[in-house]
């Protein structure tokens, strides 16, 4: 069966090149002259001598991606630009070789959803030459690996960058609030009691006031500094309590809300548009460790080690490492399906970080200590967004900043001579 070959419009072929010009910057070199009467210089860059051919056939590729302005003059610096790319490279020990080349062609040419050849005879149509073609692939390729080889150790990708990434794909709240907050503990025996308690706190308007009771009755770590809690994007919270506090004037208390063995209550202290949009979220990934004996004075000297040796909800694996498997619990659930304790502490936790102010009754009839550390959120509409691509991403466009201030500098020391 003979394989019908689809001509290449100009737009495909200006799609293709300008996809490869936003990805890396990279600018190929046109044939260097060979005979004076038909290539006469333009520019001497260093030792090196930019033809009038190879600007005519610059032109022709600007003109096929429609690039706007003076066509010679953009040529020109993107000429010069490549020679320095070259010259730097070989300078440098890297040199493409021939099957690096051929592959670099077919995969541009793939850009265009086209076989190599197709390509080639596609822009020949245009006016581009074949070796044009191929010294613009050598170009790109030389100067990516020579910005990989002197600027890739320095790049550093952090877990926070791919999150905040990930959060911008979707659009969320610009708000962000600044709370106070009392647990207070209502096992079965004391529930009514703190109910009760739970009503007369509701009512309190004084942020010193509220912040007394915290450190009188609460029973989380921020009891120590008044049940402040630092300032929270909206969306952190668990979606039912967002209007809630968003309904609150600064200095009200929630009504009593009740958890799993206790109640929660909240101050408004701050509210705040910040102009930063912080996304919804569609999955929670998180890791409960849980202590026998609940909140014994052994058991939160162990929580201070944990927070001191651990980064990472991997790294509680090696913690758990012998131990029964119902130990460590690695969980990924969506917002509303979060138990409403778990949700509230989550909300006030960044990635890596842990709270240990929840227990679960345990097998033995006790009670645990739930250690809980956030594992990542995902933005909702960036589920099929992969860490890797957003890393990936954000690594190139960090070379690329590099790669631009290596070239502006090459620029400047060159002796770029005119003719």
């Amino acid at each position: 069966m003979t394989k019908t070959k689809s001509p290449l419009s100009l737009a495909a072929v200006r799609i293709a090149i300008a996809a490869l010009l936003a990805l890396s910057g990279w600018i190929g070199l046109a044939p260097s002259a060979q005979a004076q009467g038909l290539f006469a210089p333009v520019v001497t860059v260093n030792d090196s001598v930019v033809t009038r051919y190879e600007v005519e056939q610059r032109m022709a590729l600007l003109r096929i991606f429609r690039t706007p302005g003076d066509l010679e003059k953009v040529a020109r610096e993107q000429l010069i630009e490549d020679r320095l790319k070259v010259a730097e490279a070989r300078a440098n020990g890297i040199e493409v070789t021939e099957q690096g080349i051929i592959d670099g062609m077919t995969e541009f040419a793939a850009r265009a959803n086209l076989e190599r050849e197709e390509f080639i005879s596609a822009i020949a149509g245009a006016g581009v030459a074949e070796q044009s073609f191929r010294d613009f692939i050598i170009s790109a390729l030389s100067w990516r690996e020579l910005v990989r080889a002197r600027f890739l150790s320095r790049v550093r990708v952090t877990e926070a960058d791919i999150d905040k990434a990930l959060g911008a794909i979707t659009g969320g709240s610009t708000v962000r609030v600044l709370l106070s907050e009392i647990i207070l503990p209502a096992p079965p025996e004391q529930a009514a009691e703190a109910q009760a308690l739970a009503e007369e706190i509701s009512q309190i308007t004084s942020v010193a006031a509220f912040s007394a009771e915290a450190a009188r009755v609460s029973a989380t770590q921020s009891r120590g500094n008044g049940g402040r809690l630092e300032w929270m994007a909206l969306t952190n919270l668990p979606e039912p309590l967002r209007p809630v506090i968003l309904g609150l004037a600064v200095g009200e208390v929630t009504q009593p809300i009740p958890l799993e063995g206790a109640i929660a209550l909240f101050q408004l202290r701050g509210i705040q548009e910040t102009g930063v949009t912080t996304p919804e979220f569609s999955a929670i990934d998180y890791a409960a460790y849980y202590l026998p004996g609940g909140r014994t004075e052994a058991n939160m000297a162990q929580v201070a080690q944990i927070r001191a040796t651990v980064d990472t909800c991997n790294d509680l694996y090696g913690l758990a490492k012998g131990q029964p498997e119902e130990t460590l619990q690695r969980l990924a659930s969506t917002p509303a399906d979060l138990p409403r304790d778990v949700a509230l502490e989550l909300a006030r936790l960044d990635r890596g970080e842990i709270s240990a102010n929840l227990t679960r009754p345990s097998a033995d009839g006790g009670e645990a200590l739930m250690v809980l550390m956030l594992c990542g959120r995902t933005a909702a509409g960036a589920e099929d967004a992969s860490r890797e691509e957003v890393t990936n991403q954000l690594r190139n466009q960090r070379l690329d900043a590099y790669a631009r201030g290596y070239l502006a500098q090459l620029v400047s020391d060159a002796r770029i001579t005119p003719q």
